[in-house]
């Protein structure tokens, strides 16, 4: 989920757009009925909307935990997983709250990472989270 989340701000950053929700999904293979079945899918509110990197692999964790499969005690073979962007609009028009805080290394932290997976390929650098 990390990774499609970066990519997936990465791509934001190129348009000049922000989101404003996030749905994380994964399924088994549901043609495999000889192994345990699951899907998940959660959307989460991006509160600020945003395209930066770190937003999003937050809003995608914070969604992969909710729909885990829990207390089930079995494992699954997890075939296909992703996340999906929606309320997309341009970085200028988002809309602003009274709480909105200032991240003025944010920038210059999201241009260094889209340089270096520009320059050694999509992929190649992205966050790794605990939890």
């Amino acid at each position: 989920m990390t990774a499609h989340a970066t990519r997936a701000a990465e791509k934001l950053r190129q348009h000049g757009l922000v989101a404003g929700t996030l749905t994380v999904f994964f399924h088994t293979n549901r043609h495999r009925l000889d192994r345990p079945q699951y899907s998940g899918s959660r959307s989460t509110r991006i509160t600020t909307m945003s395209s930066d990197t770190f937003d999003l692999v937050e809003a995608a964790r914070r969604g992969a935990q909710a729909a885990w499969p829990k207390g089930q005690g079995q494992t699954y073979g997890f075939t296909k997983a992703g996340i999906m962007l929606a309320d997309l609009i341009r970085f200028e028009d988002r809309p602003l709250t009274l709480f909105d805080v200032e991240k003025p290394k944010s920038a210059a932290l999201m241009s260094a990472l889209d340089r270096v997976n520009k320059r050694f390929g999509k992929k190649r650098w992205s966050l790794r989270v605990k939890g």
